[in-house]
């Protein structure tokens, strides 16, 4: 049984090998090469020498030759030359062996010397046919043999040494296809031992992503990638148990929210990011006649509100819709409906918007109390106008008459007959104004309005109030300010409401700032008091009708109602923040 090896041993003995093998190739050539080089120097400087010591043979040979056909010559020279063509020989002869034919010329040099001693006249006995002639014919001849046996020995080492050198290229070769097959086989060995483990565990991986815990991984030599491909197990398995487990609370919460949602008193519309229908509860079945074939279908044809598209893709990127949206007028059964609604992104805790959800609640009883409501007290205002404006002109009339001495007290009691008739009428008016807007019937005179004339009117109306409370009044711009259409009429009536209240609930010495700015294609004015400010838990209410709450009481509590009625009817929007304790703003938000 062949034991685990660690990944590292594994590469390291491979790599090792290969080089070593690699190394050992280039030694051998290395050796080779250098082997040759100096058997082919050894060669050259041999035969080089061997042509050398011939040359100079041939020189004596030719001064023997020279001293033997002159007469005239001391015979005293001769024996030297010959003297020194031995010494000649024998060293070549001890230098090069037989290899160039010195020892056949030293036979036929000696065989010279003897018919040399053995003629009496050697100038006469050169000719080739007598034997001292014929004998030196031969030492030359053997001498020129020598010269040719020389160079063909040159011709047949740079051969040999061609041989030699193809013989090591062959083997440098053959070492290089080796270690190239090795390396192959190597990195076939790594790719297949450990790449394929590596590539199931990134298709495991793949599986997981997928929610595939169902995996299965190999076994393999390597100690590091066993310990991987097993804690890769223990992980797949545990994410199993988990998914098991988060499963069954998934299903669990689910089924807890579909109660929640069927539950609630109002309709439910789930939408997706397509604006497509995903779910809607029973009590929206039941409001608007649908059943669940509906789902999938886009909202806006479902509803035959096209106007809806609009405000979903606005709600849909994150925003907020700009007004309360109208009423939805739904006919089930043969009976017409009013439903309103309100439209909410959904978001994932990390910021993508991942639908939206839709609330729908029935408001037909409430829309006829509404109008009913209306009618009555606009009827009644009306009524109640003619006998007080009447009651007023006689008390008028009546005071102009009555003179009583200022400290009387019937003098108190007319003064505040007077300030209850003039409150009275300026209820009824409210009242009256109020039914207007909210039954439609009073229309707006739109005209070019400049933000800061607007603003300048506003303060010198309540300059005098002010400076009696010690309270300064600021004006504070961030132009460019563009004009709106606007009613210049009723929107001085709503900053008169709102600095009136402000000077009310602001202390001696505070401040009141008037703010405009422009905000995308919004204005927004704002009046900001360092008063005593709201409750949180009671701004919510502070613009609804015949509501008073937090701050001083005073009035019928139509003052900021009737505000939000004119800032609605231009097409935009009013909110109040406040801090208790640190002042309240309201600023109202209207169209460019």
């Amino acid at each position: 049984m062949r034991l685990p090896m660690k990944l590292r041993t594994r590469l390291f003995l491979s790599i090792s090998a290969l080089v070593t093998v690699a190394l050992l190739g280039l030694l051998l050539g290395l050796v080779s090469v250098l082997q040759m080089a100096a058997a082919q120097q050894q060669s050259v400087l041999e035969t080089t020498h061997s042509l050398e010591v011939g040359l100079k043979l041939r020189q004596n040979l030719g001064d023997q030759l020279v001293l033997l056909l002159d007469k005239d010559n001391s015979p005293n020279n001769l024996p030297t030359l010959q003297e020194n063509f031995q010494a000649l020989l024998d060293h070549g002869l001890a230098q090069s062996g037989d290899r160039v034919g010195f020892s056949k010329a030293n036979e036929n040099y000696q065989a010279f010397l003897q018919a040399y001693r053995a003629t009496p006249d050697p100038a006469r006995s050169m000719d080739v046919e007598q034997p001292l002639g014929a004998a030196f014919n031969q030492v030359r001849t053997d001498l020129i043999d020598s010269h040719k046996q020389a160079l063909d020995q040159i011709l047949n080492s740079e051969a040999h040494t061609r041989d030699q050198a193809l013989l090591v290229s062959g083997a440098l070769g053959l070492m290089g296809l080796v270690v190239l097959v090795l390396g192959f086989i190597t990195a076939h060995n790594i790719a297949r031992r450990f790449g394929q483990p590596i590539e199931a565990l990134a298709k495991a991986a793949d599986q997981l992503g997928q929610g595939d815990f169902e995996i299965t991984l190999p076994v393999t030599h390597a100690i590091e990638l066993n310990q991987l491909t097993r804690r890769f197990g223990l992980m797949a398995d545990a994410l199993r148990k988990h998914q098991a487990t988060n499963v069954d609370e998934l299903l669990a919460g689910q089924q807890r929210l579909q109660a929640v949602l069927d539950s609630i008193d109002d309709g439910l519309l789930i939408i997706d990011r397509q604006g497509l229908l995903e779910h809607l509860n029973p009590v929206a079945q039941r409001q608007l006649g649908w059943d669940n074939s509906r789902v999938g279908t886009g909202l806006a044809e479902a509803l035959q509100r096209p106007e809806l598209n609009q405000q979903l893709r606005q709600v849909l990127r994150g925003g907020s819709l700009d007004r309360p949206p109208e009423d939805l007028s739904i006919e089930v059964e043969e009976e017409a409906r009013l439903l309103t609604y309100s439209l909410t992104p959904v978001s994932h805790p990390q910021g993508p918007i991942l639908g939206a959800v839709m609330v729908l609640h029935d408001v037909t009883e409430q829309r006829a109390f509404e109008r009913v409501r209306s009618e009555f007290v606009l009827r009644a205002s009306h009524e109640l106008r003619t006998p007080v404006t009447g009651m007023s002109m006689a008390f008028g009339l009546l005071r102009e008459r009555l003179k009583f001495p200022p400290e009387a007290r019937e003098n108190d009691l007319l003064e505040t007959i007077g300030e209850e008739m003039q409150r009275l009428t300026q209820l009824i008016n409210d009242l009256l104004n109020f039914s207007r807007y909210q039954s439609g019937l009073q229309k707006l005179e739109l005209a070019p309005c400049a933000i800061d004339e607007l603003l300048d009117r506003a303060l010198l109306r309540f300059a005098d109030q002010a400076a009696s409370k010690q309270i300064e009044l600021v004006k504070a711009l961030e132009p460019p300010l563009p004009r709106i259409q606007a009613d210049i009429g009723q929107l001085d009536r709503v900053l008169d409401n709102l600095l009136l209240n402000a000077i009310r609930h602001t202390p001696s010495g505070g401040h009141i700032r008037l703010h405009a700015r422009r905000h995308a294609e919004r204005v927004i004015v704002s009046v900001e008091d360092d008063g005593e400010g709201i409750a949180y838990g009671q701004q919510g209410r502070i613009f609804e009708p015949f509501v008073q709450v937090g701050r001083k009481k005073g009035g019928a509590g139509l003052g900021l109602a009737l505000c939000k009625e004119i800032v609605q009817l231009h097409g935009g929007r009013m909110g109040v923040f406040s801090r208790p304790g640190q002042g309240t703003q309201f600023y109202m938000a209207l169209p460019v």
